[in-house]
């Protein structure tokens, strides 16, 4: 096992002025895009967004000094998100103070269990997973990814399934008959935004920009103001209580 209390082989580097200048703008970079994915992914995991700037804080500060690799990514990612949610909406609801419990407790247990896998070099079953295993499960969580988003795209709600199909069947039925326009042009937007940025200036921090644009239209247009109405206003020929 590596010895995780030693220095760390980078930290000498950081004498060099140049090394030091594209650490910062490493750093810099990965921090304007991760800041958008991260709440992003809190709200895969039901979990407020806020929790995942939590959560792409401090694992890369205790990665930095403790880590083994450089090119291993350390942080939330979008697949276990979505399994976390899955593992705690039976038990509690989403968003809530228990919901916000069991998942840390959920990431204590499941950092125990990857810390006991570390010490005994147990990393090595992964080589006997053959590349379609691994190929298909990437792809199969993409696609699970990007269908899970699809009631947020429409502005939605859709009933949950026992399989992830019956909920894209659900979600597109709603938005057959219920789509929210504004939410669904705020969405075109938000990936015109990113496909257009990362092909003409792909320096540019793109999912960044497009949070920016929309947060600040979503702001201006009054998307946030919650509107009361009053039982007198409502047409009791259209609408019975």
């Amino acid at each position: 096992m590596v010895n995780p209390f030693k220095l760390p082989a980078w930290l000498p580097e950081l004498k060099n002025k140049d090394v030091l200048r594209a650490d910062c703008l490493a750093g810099l970079t990965v921090a304007l895009i991760l800041i958008p994915q991260s709440m992003a992914y809190a709200q895969l995991a039901g979990l407020p967004p806020h929790y995942g700037l939590y959560a792409s804080l401090l694992p890369p500060m205790v990665a930095a000094f403790f880590g083994s690799s450089r090119q291993l990514a350390t942080g939330p990612v979008a697949m276990v998100s979505l399994m976390t949610a899955a593992a705690l909406e039976p038990l509690a609801t989403a968003g809530s103070e228990a919901f916000v419990g069991y998942a840390l407790l959920l990431s204590l247990m499941v950092g125990l269990f990857q810390l006991l896998l570390g010490m005994f070099r147990l990393g090595v079953l992964l080589n006997f997973l053959s590349h379609p295993v691994v190929s298909g499960f990437v792809n199969a969580a993409a696609i699970i990814i990007a269908t899970s988003q699809l009631s947020k795209i429409f502005g939605v709600t859709a009933d949950a399934g026992d399989h992830h199909y019956e909920f894209v069947i659900n979600t597109l039925r709603a938005a057959a008959d219920q789509t929210h326009w504004p939410t669904l042009a705020m969405a075109v937007l938000a990936f015109a935004i990113m496909f257009g940025v990362r092909r003409y200036q792909p320096k540019l921090p793109y999912v960044l920009i497009a949070v920016v644009v929309t947060t600040i239209l979503a702001w201006l247009m009054g998307f946030a103001e919650h509107r009361t109405v009053k039982l007198e206003q409502i047409n009791d020929q259209k609408i019975r209580i």
